[in-house]
């Protein structure tokens, strides 16, 4: 048989010769793909067609050509009328689904007069004390037709109580609900560290979720797996993967202990990745994870469902890449991002805006990044085919290498004794810290090259206006939750917080009684505060 041959003429074999003799390459395989790579690949059984098992090309048959992607944008600033305006500008241009974004106090369960939210209220997200605010921040906003996605965490159990709260006031049945709340809890103690209660506590938390939304919310996504703050911290590709459905299997054990069963449950979760920078790399990343999660829904738990063993996510670009110097080339950026998640066939997306690296988005940038995506789905041409990828040897090389070792990893996280062991232990957190470093190490070096930052520099300021926040924003919130307390039934807030305390003593579900709770004006805080007095408080222990 003849060898495959190149444009120029020269067989795969000298070529390939030729690529690994040049210098300064850590890996002979990583810059030239071939038949050989693939030769233990079976296609029937690793790649099969869009919309089957292990559904390499796509959950869906049809993919993009059937619905496109939906186009989010993450927003929230200020007080929950601010944002509510954001809201409405950002669906009237063409946003098909909300994404909400929450200040620093009301995602570590603080009202805005608390000592320790001093300075950050309105901040990083919107402020959400009360249910007066939820009702503030959707007012004008159908909660039966648009979806709603909430990246919230510690608290995740009382603003899910809060939304539906707002729903039964505007009339709308729970059970034509539908978005998604992040919920992911463990991810914050390796990553983030907007975490309350110790993990297993926490744990509970999501497990009462998933219980009630299969009972009350049939259409709600119960939890957001993120991988995106794991590689945001510094994490890689594979560590990722690996990391998040090492997270994933600890959720959906703790479901099928509290007697949920995992074909239920597994239709119900999402997952939300990171777009980074390595283009080839990251459409690889989607490809192999969703094959990686189907043979783990399939032979780990057991699932038989279609829809259980499909990897659903959203994505956002990465905002680890934006860079304060020469902001508008992270429009660039997060063009090449965004068009890999949709190479890699996300449910969902959404752009970071030019000036993140900044402030918050402006009105203009925000439009920018939503108009990102519009061209991608309308003008590039990738959404008229199914996996336009598919086959090539680069991509199914690297699909391939990283399904194998997040499957490594995972294997090593089971040799500790699972995923709670690998965070108490640090295991998890050395080493994206290790990875973190690396990355860094290469940056300053100028191994790895940031345009304008490490090569083509240019000085001189931005040249763009950025969002600034109003400093009174704090203390009209301060004065907005201290009249919600005084204008309050005293005994029936009181007695439904009591209520919140007896529940998270005697196992029964939360969800109910904080519900309850919400709907008579008990504060955010003052429901965290009650789970603190039961569950007390994590402290991350040093080496």
């Amino acid at each position: 048989m003849k060898p495959d041959r190149d444009p120029d003429g020269a067989s795969n074999a000298s070529t390939n010769n030729i690529a690994r003799a040049i210098p300064g390459t850590s890996d002979e395989r990583s810059f030239f793909a071939t038949s050989e790579d693939l030769a233990d690949r079976d296609a029937t059984r690793d790649l099969g067609f869009p919309g089957e098992c292990p559904y390499t090309r796509g959950i869906h048959p049809t993919m993009y050509r059937g619905r496109l992607w939906s186009m989010r944008q993450y927003a929230g600033y200020g007080t929950a009328t601010e944002s509510n305006q954001r809201y409405r500008y950002l669906l009237r241009q063409g946003v098909t689904g909300l994404s909400v974004a929450f200040d620093l106090p009301t995602q570590m369960g603080y009202d805005s007069d608390h000592p320790l939210a001093a300075g950050e209220v309105g901040r990083v997200g919107v402020a959400i004390d009360s249910i007066e605010d939820m009702a503030a921040l959707f007012d004008g906003i159908p909660l039966d037709r648009v979806s709603s996605s909430m990246t919230i965490n510690a608290t995740a159990i009382i603003l899910l109580a809060l939304y539906v709260g707002v729903a039964r006031r505007q009339n709308v049945a729970t059970r034509r609900l539908s978005g998604t709340v992040q919920n992911d809890i463990l991810k914050e103690y390796v990553a983030r560290g907007t975490y309350i209660y110790p993990a297993r506590a926490s744990l509970r938390l999501v497990t009462d979720v998933f219980a009630y939304c299969e009972q009350e919310l049939p259409n709600w996504n119960t939890i957001s797996i993120s991988g995106y703050h794991i590689r945001e911290a510094g994490s890689t590709a594979v560590q990722e993967v690996a990391f998040t459905f090492a997270n994933a299997i600890a959720y959906l054990q703790a479901a099928v202990e509290r007697g949920l069963e995992v074909n239920s449950v597994g239709q119900r979760l999402s997952f939300f990745f990171n777009a980074h920078n390595d283009f080839l790399e990251e459409i690889a990343k989607y490809r192999a994870a969703r094959r990686l999660w189907a043979h783990i829904m399939r032979d780990r738990f057991g699932a038989t469902s279609r829809k259980a063993q499909q990897l659903r996510f959203h994505t956002q670009t990465a905002g680890s890449t934006l860079t304060a110097q020469q902001p508008d080339n992270n429009l660039v950026r997060i063009a090449i991002q965004a068009l890999a998640a949709v190479l890699g066939g996300t449910q969902s997306l959404h752009c970071n805006a030019r000036d993140e690296a900044l402030a918050l988005p402006t009105e203009e940038s925000a439009r920018l990044a939503l108009r990102t995506q519009q061209i991608i789905a309308a003008e590039s041409g990738v959404a008229n085919v199914v996996d336009p990828v598919g086959g090539a040897y680069e991509i199914e090389r690297r699909t391939n290498d990283i399904e194998r070792e997040a499957a490594d990893l995972l294997d090593r996280i089971e040799t500790i004794g699972g995923t709670l062991a690998a965070i108490d232990s640090g295991f998890i957190q050395r080493e994206i810290q290790e990875a973190a470093y690396r990355a860094q190490r290469a940056i300053d070096t100028g191994a790895s090259v940031v345009v304008g930052v490490n090569r083509h520099v240019a000085g001189g300021p931005t040249g763009i206006e950025v969002l600034r926040i109003d400093e009174e924003i704090e203390q009209r919130q301060i004065d907005r939750v201290r009249a919600v307390r005084a204008g309050r039934d005293e005994q029936k807030w009181r007695v439904a917080l009591d209520r919140v305390s007896r529940a998270a003593r005697d196992g029964s579900n939360l969800v109910p009684p904080i519900l309850e709770a919400v709907e008579a004006h008990v504060t955010l805080g003052e429901v965290s505060d009650a789970l603190r007095h039961v569950f007390g408080e994590y402290r991350e222990t040093q080496d």
